[in-house]
Parts: C-alpha cells; sequence; structure tokens
C-alpha cells in the first residue's frame, strides 16, 4: 500500500532527508523510512510538502502537465494595485519565460497564522499586504520572482495547498498521513 503524508514543513528546513550541516532536514521531523518529497518547498519558504513512496504518485504531483494547482498565502512588501494584479493573472515575463496565467487576490492577514522564527523583518514606514496566488506550474523561486516582477518583494511565502490536499491545521513540523488516491486527470475527455 502507497503512503502518502502531509507535512508542514517549517521556516529553514531543507527539503531533504540526508543533513548539510547547515540546516534542519525532513528527517527531524518525519521519522518514516522510504518517502521522499514530492516536489519541493525553498529554505525559507514555509507550508504544505507532500511526501510519498509511490513514484508514480510522485510524478503526477510534481508533472506540470497535470496542472495540479499549488496555492499560496504571500506576504509582500506594500499593496499592490489592481494592474499589478492583473499583469501577474496574465503572466510575466521572467527570465526563464513567461509564466503561465494564475490566479491572484488580496486577502485578509491569514487568522491562523503562526509565529515564524526567526521574525518577518517589518519596516516602520513600508506597509504589507498578504495575496493568494494559484499556481499550475513551479519552477525554482517563482512566485517570488513574479511579487519582485511587480514591485512587490515576498516577505513570507506559505503554500497551503497542492491539488486536492490542503495543509488545514497542521503546525509547523506536524504531519499526518492520509489515502494515497491520485486526483483525478483534468484534461480528460
Amino acid at each position: 500500500m502507497s503512503r502518502l503524508i502531509l507535512l508542514n514543513k517549517p521556516y529553514g528546513v531543507i527539503c531533504q532527508f540526508s543533513p548539510d550541516g547547515l540546516h534542519p532536514t525532513l528527517a527531524d521531523f518525519v521519522p518514516v523510512p522510504e518517502v521522499y518529497p514530492a516536489g519541493r518547498l525553498d529554505t525559507d519558504s514555509e507550508g504544505l510538502l507532500l511526501l510519498t513512496d509511490d513514484g508514480a504518485l510522485q510524478h503526477r504531483i510534481t508533472d506540470p502537465r497535470h496542472k495540479l494547482v499549488k496555492r499560496y498565502r504571500v506576504q509582500v512588501e506594500r499593496e499592490p494595485d489592481a494592474e499589478a494584479l492583473q499583469r501577474m493573472r496574465s503572466g510575466l515575463p521572467l527570465k526563464d519565460g513567461p509564466t503561465r496565467p494564475c490566479s491572484v487576490q488580496r486577502i485578509a492577514e491569514p487568522a491562523t497564522l503562526w509565529p515564524r522564527e526567526p521574525p518577518v523583518r517589518h519596516r516602520l514606514n513600508v506597509p504589507t499586504c498578504w495575496l493568494e496566488i494559484g499556481l499550475s506550474e513551479g519552477r525554482n523561486r517563482q512566485v517570488r520572482r513574479m511579487t519582485a516582477a511587480i514591485g512587490h518583494p515576498t516577505l513570507r511565502l506559505i503554500r497551503v495547498a497542492i491539488g486536492p490536499w490542503q495543509l488545514g491545521d497542521l503546525q509547523p513540523g506536524q504531519w499526518m498521513e492520509v489515502p494515497a488516491v491520485l486526483p483525478e486527470r483534468r484534461d480528460r475527455r
């Protein structure tokens, strides 16, 4: 039977089980043998990470052809205007090519937000804003590069969903096992 684990990856943890000598690893939080991350989150990002022992499921989750939407709550510097958000929605030119269209909307600061260690830097005269962004691709540091491209650098990034899997109430470092069921393909006719 395949295994699928949902982990709330804390800030500062690298998405691997082997130590690098600098950062905590997944092994410090998930004492389950033979599971591997299905995708990754940068060390300075937090939130939902899926782990599985099933190579086909891992491929299904990570392959952009399957268009599993990944949802993020993102704190940015200053408040983007409607034009900046529309530029993100339409797709932005980045150094590695244009991004796919995405969903983005302003949201209130999440009510269930946990403290981050170290805390996010705050500047007295610079307001911040929270966005919810949904992407169906996953390039290296894509959300951070997109918000920077519209002039609103990312201060905090939390992934809250991958396809049908939700972070829910998991606190940083907590994990739970769920049924390892492949999501239906959206592009079937």
